[in-house]
Parts: structure tokens; C-alpha cells; sequence
């Protein structure tokens, strides 16, 4: 293969920059000079929206809010690849374009940042925790019931300046928040960490640490330069999970997660579904050889679905 020009879309925060910086490197790595990469930012809905639209449920929140403006790009050609992390990427592929790569992943856990290294055992009672998710919403209230749990937007550092007792700013309203393991390494904020939770106390969303490196479908050169940073045990994780997902076919306004963890010959998927508040938590797990994880994902969410949460 001769020399190509590839055109990278991405959004301009600096989590999705540290994102791309890392299949940019992993490219480089394979191919040298080979290839000539190029860097396109793009502000999604989801960054254009002001504060009050975002805290309004189906709009910056929805399913494709931060990549449907990429993936317009990608569609007419205007960019090669797009760079987007897995859990926006809703659980139907937009038309014509596929998933070329899934870099390895990173940790898939939730992790709480508080004051004071408290973990969520030691926050006091009715402490204030911030997170945007409704799945992470439900699994700290199924875990203390006298938690206020706010709903909190913005990006990683954003959200970091809101916990009390934080250097970063005087606007400090919060006891703790809950971020993304992965998304908090890649900006070098680990050091914050108070407590990681187990897979098994908080389930992780569907693709969570995951990169999502997408391309046209029909687009056979930029396929074979992309299945050489494809991890194998990334892709059958991610195959399982969005299987998971797309037989439940919620969306990010129900507490849902799916993660799923792929060593050798084998794959084990944990999934969790509950009501807002808390109750009604049911948290059930499937294993099975690697080449069913398709159909695995599927099993799971058909279980669950038949169950229905807790009564």
C-alpha cells in the first residue's frame, strides 16, 4: 500500500484529543511515515448546546449527540476516520459506515472522586455525589439509600471542580463525583481517585473505556490500515456488549449496564438493570466460549428483559 493521507475527525475536548492522540500514536507505530495523518475537530450538538439544554433529557445527553456531526463528515467524505469513545455510539451503526478498529482497552471501571480520599463507605450521611448517569445514579442510591444524588454535566475537569475542597476553583458544591477510570488516566487525573469500584458493585456502561475508531464501510484501504491497531480481545468485548444493548434497545435515559471481559477462549458478560432510584437492582452474569459473544449478549439481555426488574 502506498502512501496515504488520513484525515482523523474527532470533537475538540480534550479527552476525545487524548483519545485520538492514542490511535494517532498506535498508527504511527505501525506505519511510520507510511501514512500522513491529519486532525479534524469537529463541535458536536452535543458540545453546542448551553448549559440548561444539556441538562434536558434527550438532547445533549441522547445517544449520538457527540457523533452524529462526525459521522456526517465521515458519510460525505469530508474525513477519513472518526475517533469517538464507544458508549456514545448508539447500538444501531448510522448506514454505511462500520467500526474499522477498537484500540485495547482501557480500564472499564467507575471510580469516585471525593474530598478527603473518602471512599463511598466514609462519605457522611447525605452527602451530595454528582454524575450524569442515571446507571450510575441507580447503583450508588441500590448502594446507600441517603445519598443526594445530582445530576451533573460537563466535561472531566468540569465536573473534578465541583467536588468541596478541590484547588481548582472556589465553586465547590459537591462531596464526590463519579467519572470514568479510563477517561481519568488518559488526562493524568488518577492521582484524584478516591475509590474504584468493582465491576460487580457498578456495573459499567456498554463500551465504557473503549475507543471507537469508525470508517465508510465500503472504504477497503482505510480498512486495512486500521485493522492493524484492531485489538481482538477489545472487539469481542465490544461485539458482546453492543449485542447486549441493541437486544435490550434502551437508550441512556435507563439504568443499564453491560460489561463484558474476553480472556483466551472465553468471554464473561456482567449486566445490570434497576429502576431510577435504586430499586429493583438485578445484576446477572453469562459465560460462554468467545466466538459466541454475539449471541451471548443476546442470552443476557433476553434474560433480563424476561425478569423485568425486582419487584
Amino acid at each position: 500500500m502506498g502512501l496515504l493521507s488520513v484525515r482523523i475527525g474527532a470533537r475538540s475536548s480534550r479527552l476525545s484529543q487524548a483519545q485520538t492522540a492514542t490511535v494517532s500514536d498506535l498508527m504511527r507505530r505501525r506505519f511510520g511515515e507510511r501514512h500522513a495523518l491529519e486532525l479534524i475537530t469537529v463541535k458536536t450538538l452535543g458540545d453546542r448546546l448551553p448549559p440548561e439544554a444539556k441538562r434536558s433529557r434527550g438532547q445533549a445527553g441522547a445517544k449520538g449527540a457527540f457523533t452524529g456531526d462526525i459521522e456526517a463528515l465521515l458519510l460525505k467524505g469530508e474525513i477519513d476516520v472518526a475517533v469517538h469513545s464507544m458508549k456514545d455510539l448508539t447500538s444501531d451503526l448510522t448506514h454505511g459506515l462500520a467500526i474499522g478498529a477498537t484500540p485495547p482497552r482501557s480500564d472499564p471501571r467507575d471510580a469516585l472522586i471525593a474530598s478527603d480520599d473518602k471512599t463511598l463507605e466514609t462519605l457522611p450521611k447525605g452527602a451530595k455525589v454528582g454524575t450524569s448517569s442515571l446507571r450510575r445514579k441507580a447503583q450508588l442510591l441500590g448502594m446507600r439509600r441517603d445519598l443526594e444524588v445530582v445530576e451533573l454535566h460537563g466535561n472531566v475537569d468540569t465536573r473534578l471542580r465541583t467536588v468541596v475542597g478541590s484547588d481548582q476553583a472556589a465553586n465547590h458544591s459537591l462531596d464526590a463525583v463519579v467519572l470514568a477510570v479510563a477517561g481519568l488516566e488518559r488526562l493524568g487525573e488518577g492521582a484524584r481517585i478516591s475509590q474504584t469500584f468493582t465491576i460487580d458493585q457498578m456495573v459499567p456502561a456498554v463500551g465504557q473505556g473503549i475507543i471507537a475508531v469508525q470508517m465508510r464501510r465500503d472504504d477497503k484501504d482505510i480498512a486495512r490500515v486500521l485493522s492493524q491497531i484492531d485489538d481482538e480481545a477489545t472487539a469481542l468485548e465490544s461485539s458482546c456488549e453492543r449485542a447486549f444493548a441493541q437486544r435490550l434497545g434502551v437508550d441512556c435515559y435507563v439504568p443499564v449496564g453491560g460489561c463484558a471481559k474476553a480472556s483466551g477462549a472465553k468471554i464473561r458478560l456482567v449486566g445490570m438493570m434497576a429502576n431510577e432510584d435504586g430499586t429493583g437492582m438485578r445484576r446477572e452474569a453469562v459465560g460462554g466460549d468467545s466466538s459466541d459473544a454475539i449471541s451471548l449478549g443476546t442470552r443476557l439481555a433476553e434474560e433480563l428483559l424476561t425478569r423485568g426488574v425486582a419487584s
